[in-house]
């Protein structure tokens, strides 16, 4: 595969250069701390940094040129592109990256449980050949176009995860993406702050569906409300398939077995059933497996291979990771939180653990003016679910223990740091008990786990 020129990445920004010659990239990076020699550095601006800053240690690192904004203050020596705005223009040189692979690419949004999802899917493409997914939720302006530009020539597929945080940003991602198969997993109140309504985050996943072109596939989720209706969204020529639990769909599962540590469950799709199972815990990890699987069969692999590949399937850490030390079990689901995901993890545990419950729960984030309200409701549900400890960091968590004081639970503790929390489960802590931890993720609830 042809290296990026100097060329095609003027052809693409409408980049000022202060050279004509024939240059060639072994790559692009933002980071001038991981720069490598040979690449192009991009140097990305945010309210909180500037990377053009940087923009002479990655020159003298080994970078053959820098791409900075037209007001860019102490240039390097040697090549230099100049670009109205560097966000914009490594957009560009991504989808003109992306351009180059006549390959299948999966693009999956939703809510909740789109990591998972974005895993899922990749395990279970793994017959294909190589698959490039985006690493961890790096689903944002910048990690999108960081993961179209680490495609190669080995990878016979991708599965790129896309973030949402306004309306058109899924839409702008999508056109570098050029999916040929989207996933929307669902539409919850996560990020109501921003957008105002459930509505309105309906209507911004709905991009990926308007994103599709004709003769690509659309994969929703029949059991939530918002996304079975994006069907009426998909353009003409765009293929809708379905999967879900309760609704309705051409791709559904029965007999849930949720076990110590994986999940078995029988696949229903075109009249015939198939056993199924996947390393993983909980209903809702059968649902974000239906869509995973619904991607591949719509690429043609058949259910034996899509088994063996999620078989294989290596998750995202502190989703819903099982620690089991000293004859305690630690459910680290800590990795990012949502009021729906919140209610799923207490329900899951519940369900799966018999012995006695403490949930550590902290601060749901961009909940806009419905947040402690529902705060409050997942105290309740913690009684519903019949925890028998909740213990709660930050100041919204004390909304959570106020809803499940109100609901009757008795052992109910608020803390500001993670010492003094860490402290109390450590008093609390006996033989057989099974303790769940979840927050958003600037809550950094792992610190408590390192502390027990």
């Amino acid at each position: 595969m042809n290296k990026l020129t100097l060329t095609e990445i003027v052809q693409v920004t409408g980049a000022e250069t202060n050279s004509d010659a024939e240059i060639f990239f072994e790559g692009v990076a933002t980071d001038s701390r991981k720069i490598t020699a040979g690449e192009l550095f991009v140097g990305l601006k945010g309210e909180n940094f500037n990377g053009e800053l940087f923009a002479k240690d990655a020159v003298n690192k080994g970078a053959t040129g820098v791409l900075v904004s037209k007001t860019a203050k102490r240039l390097p020596a040697g090549l230099v592109l100049k670009v109205d705005d560097t966000l914009s223009a490594y957009r560009q040189i991504a989808g003109a990256w992306r351009d180059r692979f006549d390959i299948p690419v999966v693009a999956v949004t939703g809510s909740n449980g789109k990591t998972t999802t974005k895993d899922l899917t990749a395990a279970a493409l793994n017959e294909l050949g190589h698959v490039q997914k985006t690493s961890g939720n790096f689903n944002n302006e910048v990690g999108v176009p960081m993961t179209l530009l680490e495609l190669s020539e080995k990878h016979n597929a991708a599965v790129v995860e896309i973030g949402m945080r306004g309306l058109g940003q899924i839409e702008t991602l999508a056109k570098i993406v050029k999916p040929t198969i989207g996933i929307v997993t669902n539409v919850s109140e996560t990020h109501i702050e921003l957008l105002g309504s459930i509505e309105n985050i309906a209507r911004a996943k709905g991009e990926l569906v308007e994103a599709i072109k004709p003769g690509g596939t659309i994969i929703l989720n029949a059991d939530n409300v918002h996304t079975a209706e994006m069907a009426k969204l998909a353009g003409e020529g765009v293929n809708v398939m379905t999967y879900g639990l309760e609704n309705p769909a051409d791709v559904t599962a029965k007999n849930i077995l949720i076990g110590g540590v994986s999940t078995e469950f029988t696949l229903s799709y075109r009249g015939e059933d198939f056993d199924f199972e996947i390393p993983m815990l909980g209903r809702h990890n059968v649902s974000n497996t239906l869509g995973a699987i619904a991607a591949a069969l719509t690429l043609g692999l058949d259910v034996e291979e899509i088994q063996r590949g999620v078989s294989s399937l290596t998750t995202t850490k502190m989703r819903f990771e099982v620690i089991r030390r000293d004859g305690l079990t630690i459910v680290n689901d800590a990795y990012n939180a949502s009021p729906a995901s919140m209610r799923v993890a207490i329900k899951t545990a519940s369900e799966i653990y018999s012995g006695r419950l403490i949930a550590v729960l902290g601060d749901m984030l961009e909940l806009g003016e419905i947040s402690e309200a529902v705060h409050r409701e997942i105290g309740a549900e913690l009684v519903e679910n019949k925890f028998d400890t909740l213990i709660t960091l930050g100041e919204l968590g004390k909304f959570i223990a106020a809803g499940a004081r109100d609901a009757g639970l008795k052992n109910v503790y608020t803390f500001d740091t993670h010492e003094e929390a860490a402290k109390k489960i450590l008093e609390l802590v006996r033989d057989g008990d099974t303790i769940l931890f979840k927050a958003s993720h600037v809550m950094h609830m792992e610190k408590i786990i390192e502390l027990i």
